[in-house]
């Protein structure tokens, strides 16, 4: 009775978020005015909806730990002869881990988008599309076969599609919601010939059946191995583009473009953990197959790698959490391609609230920039104009670096435990794996620490800034350099004086810069008696989500800790607010808690000097500019050089964006030119000149036919002696 019980209360979950779309999307295209009026209504219902999710996902999730049971309810057939497809839901505790993911972090982020788009007019419509994303992504995670997993991840990229563009006017996202579709179409491609392949091998789409016959196959030698693997890699490829893993993230950064709570949606608990899921859900299936273990590990590798250098220098505040996400995702596969399935999953749901936290602070900065500097992302998302934020929004300025440290791996936060493990189990597998995840692990923690920095320590360098701009006519993206130095041909460029003495042209600028450090109010009357503007913290609905996620990121890594690795129980926060009311199990805990950390100091003391480095260069940003330390970096040789080919390198996004444009992008332009020009002038010419001759040939017959009896005689005549003549000439041989 319970598990019949369970399973009908598992049948509401995915339908909840997709009935509330479905009500307010019809409601706002039937009733545009009278949504107008009823928005708030249609945001409460879809909040309600998820509300509802979350419960059941949790008692659902309470039972199973009680039972251990794996549980499928299926309520509808199609038969065809061979081909039987059952649909229903799967229940076991990776659909139960996600499904509670899916809702708790979906469930701030409405709760959030709430203020954060009261102004817009696509209100109603931003909720139908949020309230269809997470239905999608519920129905991807309680899916218990292959065909029904492939409908909902299509649904999860047409949502996605739709709210990366959801500012569709504006150019920017219009382009990065089909840079994103494409990139996707390219990788379920390659998953729908896995889906065939697969198919064709074990004759079955059920997930458990399949993984279980195609065991049997493999191990059986029936299957050649080359064929096995090749499968195996198609499948991967739709979770290779889908989490945004390298050569396919390209579309990651550029997915920013929409608004910040769909930011924080697909970064954390839909889109790029869809495709993480996809691959701990047939783990069984390709962790037979080392050849596609080893290459999804060093696909991994290489991507945390990668996004970690290009985050380096990022301006803008959302881009480099997208780049830090990268990273992060790269952590996951490389997990799972050295067989710990655990440990990815752990870094997934730590990972998860975490860059939750921390994007819904960025939309709260970017929120408040917007009063300042205006609705331009050039200038409210860059985090040179930002400074000093910690003093003008406390509760955000608290928050965001609860979420900062954590992606940095500073215990005793989420992200700290699932990443250690992570980096434990790479040192195991492989020495390159292992310095790769370790070499990362001190780059996030630089550029993390960077993006903190930047943004709530120092002065607040917006007003500054215009006012330079004001007095230099230039933009400020010259006047501040990637690597927190000025930059000195800023004179030579908008002054127009070619400076021949380098001992002028270092005079003159810090002449301006003299007169840029002096306070605003002591440079000009005119100037101070304007209203200066500073950002301001959110109101309730923007800084309440912020808290609720503070929790889980301070705690939530102390729930999952695997015991096998570390030596205590998988419920090690339990265990410890237990101890709490005996005095006697509280040193035990404490040995417990000293265990861990002595294990992880190589990697954890890497964050430390990441930390450390980046509070030396940026920690003292107080002032827009600083000509000592520009000289010293202009004498600097080797290491300027590195430092600038590293900048290059991370604003260039690696050169990875004009590769793909130059080698496939201006090639499939010049192949399609091609085709439209062989089909104008082949293709359509030829069926064109067949037509052209028929009308010649039918007019010269029709002035020819004029009724004149004498002209048919002549013409007759003609042709006969004409076809005589070759007779005489051409004498027919006789027959044999």
């Amino acid at each position: 009775m319970a598990v019949e019980l369970s399973n009908k209360f598992a049948c509401i979950i995915p339908p909840c978020p997709l009935l509330a779309s479905c009500l307010t999307g019809s409601f706002s295209f039937f009733f545009p005015k009278a949504t107008r009026s009823l928005r708030r209504w249609c945001a409460a219902s879809n909040i309600f909806s998820l509300v509802i999710a979350m419960f059941v996902s949790f008692v659902l999730f309470w039972r199973q730990t009680a039972t251990h049971s794996i549980q499928q309810y299926l309520w509808a057939r199609i038969p065809k002869s061979d081909f039987r497809l059952k649909i229903g839901l799967l229940i076991d505790p990776l659909t139960l881990v996600m499904s509670i993911l899916v809702t708790t972090v979906g469930l701030p982020v409405m709760v959030y988008s709430d203020s954060y788009m009261c102004h817009d007019q696509g209100y109603a419509r931003f909720y139908a599309y949020l309230s269809l994303f997470a239905a999608s992504m519920l129905g991807l995670v309680f899916s218990p076969n292959m065909i029904q997993i492939y409908i909902f991840w299509e649904l999860v990229g047409m949502c996605s599609y739709l709210l990366i563009g959801f500012w569709f006017a504006r150019s920017s996202a219009a382009n990065a919601c089909q840079k994103a579709f494409v990139i996707n179409r390219i990788g379920d491609f390659g998953l729908l010939l896995g889906l065939l392949g697969i198919y064709w091998i074990t004759g079955s789409f059920d997930i458990y059946e399949l993984c279980d016959r195609f065991l049997e196959l493999t191990s059986s030698g029936v299957v050649n191995p080359i064929f096995a693997n090749t499968i195996a890699l198609l499948l991967l490829l739709g979770p290779i583009a889908k989490s945004a893993q390298f050569p396919l993230h390209v579309w990651l950064p550029d997915a920013t473009e929409g608004p910040t709570p769909i930011s924080a949606l697909i970064h954390a608990a839909t889109m790029v953990a869809a495709g993480i899921f996809l691959i701990a859900r047939i783990f069984e299936l390709i962790s037979t197959l080392p050849p596609a273990m080893s290459t999804i590990s060093w696909v991994g590798g290489v991507t945390t790698l990668s996004g970690a250098t290009l985050a380096l220098a990022q301006k803008d505040l959302k881009r480099g959490l997208a780049y830090s996400t990268m990273s992060q995702l790269g952590y996951m596969v490389l997990a799972l391609g050295i067989g710990a399935s655990q440990s990815a999953l752990f870094h997934l749901i730590t990972h998860a609230y975490s860059k939750a936290l921390s994007f819904l602070g960025s939309g709260s900065v970017i929120h408040s920039m917007e009063k300042v500097v205006g609705y331009s992302p050039d200038k409210s998302q860059n985090i040179f104009f930002m400074g000093g934020l910690r003093k003008y929004m406390p509760i955000t300025g608290i928050t965001f670096p609860s979420g900062t440290l954590s992606l940095c791996g500073i215990p005793p936060l989420a992200c700290f435990w699932s990443k250690d493990q992570i980096i434990t189990e790479s040192w195991l597998n492989s020495p390159y794996l292992g310095l790769i995840a370790s070499g990362t692990a001190g780059l996030t923690a630089f550029y993390m620490f960077r993006i903190y920095l930047l943004t709530f320590e120092g002065d607040f360098r917006a007003n500054q800034i215009n006012y330079i701009e004001s007095y230099m006519s230039s933009p400020s993206e010259y006047v501040i350099h990637s690597w927190g130095r000025a930059q000195l041909d800023l004179l030579t460029r908008r002054t127009g004086n070619n400076f021949t003495s380098a001992d002028i042209k270092r005079e003159e600028f810090t002449k301006i810069v003299n007169f840029a450090t002096v306070p605003i109010s002591k440079r000009d009357q005119s100037y101070s008696e304007r209203n200066l503007l500073y950002p301001q913290e959110s109101n309730f609905c923007m800084v309440l989500p912020l808290i609720i996620l503070t929790i889980p990121t301070l705690f939530g890594g102390l729930i999952g800790i695997d015991s096998t690795q570390k030596g205590y129980g998988l419920n090690f926060l339990l265990d410890w607010l237990i101890s709490i009311l005996s005095f006697s199990e509280i040193n035990k805990q404490f040995e417990k808690l000293a265990e861990v950390l002595i294990s992880s100091i190589p990697s954890l003391s890497l964050s430390l000097i990441g930390l450390s480095i980046s509070f030396k260069v940026y920690g003292q940003f107080g002032k827009i500019f600083n000509t000592k330390d520009n000289e010293k970096l202009k004498r600097g040789g080797i290491v300027n050089t590195f430092l600038v080919s590293v900048r290059d390198w991370s604003m260039s996004r690696g050169y990875i964006d004009y590769f793909y444009k130059i080698y496939f992008v201006r090639s499939l332009i010049l192949i399609s030119k091609f085709i439209l020009h062989f089909d104008q002038w082949i293709i359509d010419g030829l069926i064109n000149g067949t037509g052209a001759l028929n009308i010649f040939g039918g007019e010269s017959i029709r002035h020819a036919k004029n009724g004149r009896i004498s002209q048919y005689l002549f013409g007759l005549i003609i042709g006969t002696i004409f076809l005589l003549q070759l007779v005489v000439d051409f004498p027919i041989p006789p027959l044999p």
